[in-house]
């Protein structure tokens, strides 16, 4: 059987919060400093999406079907890119003319809401992202991913009942132990649900060492890749790379190599018989689960511990999350759009990353995006803003 190779690339803009005062409150509803997300956005576009897209269409028609690559875009980056850069969109919509790529679907939002057990947000969020792919990229989406791969076997059994039969998440060492990642394998709660693992080695060798001059394996080669690739698939059966989109062009700028590295690192393996391009949804249907993987606490692929501390980890984002989701309730029954939609960007799991005052790890290129001189000027900026939300939805 031919060894497979399953990439995913994840698209998500964190849209900033403005400056927003105590004496705002009850005033000012504006709440997103739109000028910045513009700016940053119109750079990812031009450095990152538009010279990236055009690469993997070029490959995606040169050899039809013998690549493939999947996305998932969340739908406040699909509301950005079509209000300030539509091209970007548009680009994607040629990628999906091929029939070789596959959009996943996920929280709306890039939320926390699987988090909230009380509350059915996380089945809204993921309701609405699934009907807005089918609309932009013409299929309804049959593969989960969640924010940050964030996974438990209680939050696969949601997806279950969601009716997804795929979900990705990380492969974490402390969840695996001796297993390899590089293996399908079944939900605990409910196995019709099969898991997708990240290998974290190989895939952050690409979105974190690539850069990096004082890394041992600088500079790394596609020919020198490809060889890592066929040793860690030589026992196994499917390897899963997930990264940021924006490791190409953005972490990693075009001078660093990474466009010619991605470029012949696909035609290499291409060109091999033996081993097979595949979308997340198509890994199923050729290998079979190895085993149930319990996960009885939440994992991502966030830092070293791979865990939801850098969302969680203090009192000032458990707070914050705990009244952000105690006011869902009232927020559905009002059936306001304007307070859903600001209720929703709200959620969006970069306003509690910003309030962690754990330390960053090396596995960690969120670290370069903090626009605050604290986590306590982000808490007390966001919980500003939520105090206004608050009042206008008791109103």
């Amino acid at each position: 059987m031919k060894k497979s190779i399953c990439i995913y690339f994840q698209i998500h803009h964190p849209e900033r919060l403005r400056k927003y005062q105590f004496f705002d409150i009850g005033k000012k509803h504006n709440y997103f400093d739109n000028y910045a997300n513009r700016s940053e956005l119109e750079d990812l576009a031009e450095n990152c999406y538009l010279p990236a897209n055009a690469l993997l269409l070029e490959l995606l028609k040169k050899y039809e079907g013998k690549f493939k690559v999947a996305f998932s875009i969340s739908g406040s980056a699909i509301d950005q890119l079509e209000m300030h850069t539509p091209e970007v969109i548009r680009s994607f919509q040629e990628l999906a003319a091929t029939g070789y790529v596959e959009f996943l679907a996920e929280t709306y939002s890039h939320s926390l809401a699987s988090l909230s057990e009380d509350t059915d947000e996380f089945e809204q969020q993921v309701k609405r992202h699934s009907t807005a792919i089918k609309q932009l990229f013409g299929k309804k989406p049959v593969t989960f991913r969640n924010t940050s791969l964030i996974y438990s076997d209680k939050i696969g059994e949601r997806v279950a009942k969601l009716g997804f039969k795929t979900m990705l998440t990380d492969g974490a060492k402390h969840v695996l132990g001796w297993k390899s990642p590089n293996f399908v394998y079944k939900n605990a709660l409910d196995e019709n649900l099969n898991l997708l693992l990240k290998n974290s080695k190989l895939s952050d060798d690409i979105a974190i060492r690539f850069s990096d001059q004082r890394w041992s394996e600088y500079p790394l080669t596609s020919e020198k890749y490809a060889q890592w690739v066929i040793d860690s698939l030589q026992e196994t059966e499917v390897l899963n790379l997930f990264m940021n989109y924006e490791v190409i062009g953005h972490y990693n700028n075009e001078q660093s190599g990474i466009f010619d590295f991605l470029r012949y690192f696909i035609e290499n393996m291409a060109a091999r018989p033996e081993y097979q391009f595949v979308l997340p949804k198509e890994v199923t249907k050729k290998h079979q689960a190895k085993d149930i993987l319990p996960v009885p606490y939440p994992i991502s692929w966030t830092d070293e511990e791979r865990d939801i501390t850098s969302w969680m980890g203090n009192e000032l984002q458990k707070e914050a999350f705990s009244e952000l989701f105690k006011i869902q309730p009232l927020v559905r029954k009002k059936k306001n759009v304007e307070l859903i939609d600001d209720y929703s960007r709200l959620q969006a799991s970069e306003h509690f990353y910003f309030m962690r005052t754990k330390l960053f790890s090396g596995s960690d290129y969120h670290k370069y995006i903090q626009p605050y001189e604290s986590p306590y000027e982000a808490f007390i900026n966001y919980m500003n803003v939520l105090s206004d939300f608050i009042e206008r939805v008791k109103s």
